[in-house]
């Protein structure tokens, strides 16, 4: 998606450790309008798919998965990071690993929004080393249900998570694919 390449380069930052900082459209400050047409891209993307849900994990995913599931007029499903009050009964749950935050979190996920006849789009906002998406395609299979694919807004193709996934057969499509990143460069992926 060449508008998202373009406001990566316009408005995101490198920052020591691979941390790409997109605060400012995606993952603190939201650029509403933005997002939409990511989701409206994801949706043209997978629009053969016959999607039911939705699969993220909280906090930063939401609001692209939001975007998606507006145009695909399905609903969305996030894995919570921590277990709440408000969780009761069955959960699915796993480990993932946080690339940013550099800790592993315990997601879950209330067996009563997943099921077996059901067929996930996992969303999220950035794909590095794969671990979150791991993780997502963990709780599907725990579920009984079937992943259609992943898409993230911003892959760091440098990392492999992305490229793994694809070995693996899962469908992955990046709406933007950063080859290189250093400190005052970004080369993206030719798609």
């Amino acid at each position: 998606m060449k508008a998202l390449e373009e406001k990566i380069l316009k408005e995101g930052t490198v920052l020591p450790g691979n941390i790409l900082k997109v605060a400012s459209f995606l993952n603190h400050k939201l650029d509403v309008d933005f997002i939409m047409e990511m989701g409206k891209e994801i949706a043209r993307i997978f629009a053969d798919e016959k999607i039911t849900k939705i699969l993220t994990v909280e906090t930063s995913g939401i609001a692209i998965a939001m975007g998606a599931a507006a145009a695909m007029h399905v609903p969305v499903v996030f894995a919570k990071k921590h277990k709440s009050g408000n969780l009761s009964g069955q959960m699915y749950k796993t480990v993932v690993h946080s690339y940013t935050h550099g800790v592993d979190y315990t997601i879950v996920v209330s067996c009563e929004f997943l099921d077996e006849n059901d067929k996930i789009l996992i969303v999220d906002d950035f794909l590095a080393n794969g671990k979150a998406l791991n993780g997502l395609i963990d709780i599907v299979g725990q579920a009984g249900a079937t992943v259609v694919g992943c898409s993230c807004a911003i892959e760091k193709g440098f990392q492999g998570g992305g490229d793994a996934l694809r070995e693996q057969g899962i469908r992955v499509e990046s709406l933007a694919i950063v080859e290189q990143m250093s400190d005052d460069s970004l080369t993206f992926r030719s798609m």
